[in-house]
């Protein structure tokens, strides 16, 4: 039988065990958690468990979470998010520290609004008829981006409600998929090779579309860094090519007066909120 010694280190301490429960996708636990657990300074081994909407697999849940409090001494966070009240108290008599995250929202807004909530199995992520509309949205704004890459083609620009420009490997693909998938905006993209740095302009087609224009940039060196593990110590990943064409494309939105934004230091996730806010684009969430 194995002899556990209780974990008593400083560097132990910060390591925690972390559940996101949902009777849906957890998405909506996993964003709302990992964000709380963003304030403190600790390391943690993420169960994230969808779709959990019966006794027997929150029971199986509950043993898990048990299991690992008896082995740590550290009782695991648990953040949930579920409607049946059956499932809810096997969660919640387990030896987690557990957290409904929804419900902490919902009880002080039932009170200021003085409406008596109806939840419903699969309202945020799933589909229904009221938010339809909005999938099938975003479904087509996917379709656009995938058909506008990297300048594939440059046909119906006028339904695109941002073309993004700039150099290989800036980021241009994974920011207007991003913006598709998670806002249902209709992003197009537009590369400059280093073919075009010798006469580098904007081309024809997009200048009708000046309002649409938006830049991406990135510091040489992190761009050297990335085209260096798609063509080793090639010319394309080179510093002093990079820094060529980093030159060039600034000078070209500067001249042309388009905003862009350095990426070097952010995630998609913040350059295509960055890119919503500044051109005052429609999100397209829920």
């Amino acid at each position: 039988m194995e002899v556990y010694t209780p974990i008593t280190s400083e560097d132990d301490a910060l390591k925690r065990s972390v559940f996101f429960i949902s009777d849906g996708t957890a998405i909506t636990a996993e964003v709302l958690g990992h964000a709380v657990l963003s304030q403190f300074p600790i390391a943690v081994t993420s169960y994230t468990l969808p779709f959990v909407t019966n006794k027997a697999r929150a029971e199986e849940i509950r043993d898990q979470i048990n299991a690992i409090y008896q082995h740590t001494q550290i009782r695991p966070l648990v953040f949930y998010s579920i409607i049946s009240n059956e499932v809810k108290n096997i969660i919640t008599q387990s030896d987690g520290f557990c957290q409904d995250i929804v419900q902490t929202l919902v009880a002080p807004l039932q009170q200021e609004i003085g409406l008596e909530p109806k939840p419903e199995l699969h309202r945020t992520h799933g589909l229904s008829k009221k938010n339809l509309g909005q999938y099938d949205a975003r479904i087509a704004a996917i379709d656009y981006a995938l058909a506008h890459d990297d300048g594939v083609s440059l046909r119906n620009l006028d339904q695109a409600q941002v073309i993004i420009l700039g150099v290989s490997r800036c980021g241009k693909t994974p920011t207007s998929l991003y913006l598709a998938m998670q806002f249902g905006i209709q992003a197009a993209n537009y590369p400059f090779t280093a073919d075009d740095m010798d006469n580098l302009r904007l081309p024809a087609a997009l200048k009708s579309f000046q309002n649409k224009l938006f830049g991406l940039t990135i510091s040489p060196e992190r761009l050297a860094a990335i085209r260096e593990e798609r063509r080793e110590n090639s010319r394309y990943a080179s510093l002093r090519q990079c820094r060529v064409e980093i030159a060039e494309v600034e000078a070209l939105f500067r001249k042309n007066q388009i905003n862009y934004l350095n990426t070097t230091n952010y995630s998609v996730e913040e350059i295509s909120t960055k890119i919503i806010d500044i051109m005052g684009l429609k999100r397209r969430m829920f």
